[in-house]
């Protein structure tokens, strides 16, 4: 077990587990040079020392490769543009967010309009919508009222966003996804 690294011994610089100079485990690399250029394929130390005559480090970029690629680079200048790219691409991720609209079978037309302009104001900040009826009692009898307002939903809605499936039945609740266009 001489040669043999123990993997709990092996460092890795923080979340993104890049392997920096001495933490390469792999006998021989593929080195490119800061600039772009292919310096060849050589051992760990060798490497090493090239980065060193540049003043940078050796970084694994590709450690899957076979032999695993690795890049003459200043190291802290790296995370720090890196964790920029990251910050830039987190704010650009758009968050669906889902509302839920409940409605009855005996919804009155002043209530169905209010929770329409809901609905609408949820489509237009392009939320998805969770348009459900709720039976109580003996209203379970009347599922079909509970269709029409869905169905009424989705006709009102056509222009700011489309119904995702069928309404389908889960015991006394009926669900009708809505998604934005």
């Amino acid at each position: 077990m001489e040669g043999v690294i123990a993997k709990s011994s092996l460092r890795y610089d923080g979340k993104d587990k890049i392997r920096v100079n001495n933490q390469i485990v792999a006998d021989s690399v593929r080195v490119i040079s800061s600039d772009g250029e292919q310096l060849g394929i050589m051992t760990v130390p060798v490497a090493i020392e090239r980065a060193k005559e540049y003043g940078m480090d050796l970084v694994e970029v590709a450690p899957k490769a076979n032999p695993p690629v690795c890049r003459i680079m200043e190291f802290g200048k790296y995370k720090y543009e890196k964790s920029k790219k990251d910050n830039i691409a987190k704010k650009k991720q758009a968050t669906v967010v889902l509302k839920e609209i409940k409605f009855r079978p005996k919804t009155d037309e002043h209530d169905y309009q209010f929770k329409l302009r809901h609905i609408m104001k949820f489509l237009e900040s392009k939320n998805k919508v969770k348009v459900v009826i709720r039976f109580r009692g003996r209203e379970i009898i009347h599922m079909d009222k509970g269709l029409q307002i869905l169905q009424r939903v989705r006709s009102d809605v056509a222009e700011l966003g489309s119904a995702d499936n069928e309404p389908k039945t889960e015991g006394r609740t009926m669900i009708m996804m809505m998604s934005p266009k």
